[in-house]
């Protein structure tokens, strides 16, 4: 039986979208679920997210998610990509109403764009400027492609994980790569072709 594609439902993403738009590239089965075993059993998984970075963790501990999501991802070593919000999630910490752990899968941490350079939240197409190394997301794409954003905060990181960096007011991480571990801070199922390709991208990884 083919492993499906898990779209992890945790009350804050933008899945009727997201779910659209995955099912014109794909063939895959995809589910939206927060079932322990099913995230397990799934070939990849998706974490969407529009909102609050410490609601969303509340969310996803009082869902058993936390443990469940590093489990598939550090143990069984399944693809994720985590989108916006779900991107920030998969960092170790932010400052967004506070201090908040995040699930902790990736060095990066989180904290509010500059409002005094410009108008926040960021919202409207920008360009993801790539740092030249190999990248499997933006395979097919040209150079330095535009996507969708909306957002107030951003993650900050350095190295060769962090593979895209969008300007606004300020250079931020807008796309990684670590291992199993994928993260766009756009919405690529809102950024029309370019979105497109990526999500196919990441349905087509060889796992």
């Amino acid at each position: 039986m083919t492993k499906p594609v898990v779209i992890v439902d945790y009350g804050m993403g933008n899945i009727s979208s997201l779910t659209a738009a995955l099912k014109t590239v794909t063939d895959a089965v995809v589910e939206i679920s927060a079932d322990a075993d099913r995230i397990h059993a799934s070939q990849r998984i998706i974490l969407p997210g529009v909102g609050n970075f410490k609601q969303a963790m509340t969310n996803l501990s009082q869902l058993g998610l936390v443990k469940t999501l590093q489990t598939a991802v550090c143990e069984r070593d399944i693809p994720i990509l985590g989108i916006c919000l779900g991107m920030q999630l998969l960092g170790k910490s932010s400052t967004e109403s506070g201090y908040t752990p995040g699930l902790d899968l990736y060095s990066g941490t989180v904290k509010k764009l500059k409002s005094n350079l410009v108008k926040v939240p960021h919202v409207g197409f920008n360009q993801v400027s790539d740092n030249g190394t190999k990248k499997k997301l933006l395979n097919g794409l040209k150079r330095n492609p535009d996507f969708y954003f909306t957002h107030s905060y951003r993650m900050t990181s350095h190295g060769s994980d962090s593979i895209g960096s969008t300007f606004y007011g300020e250079n931020f991480t807008s796309l990684i790569e670590h291992d199993n571990i994928y993260g766009t801070q756009f919405h690529p199922e809102l950024s029309q072709s370019n979105g497109l390709r990526l999500l196919h991208n990441f349905m087509t990884l060889t796992c």
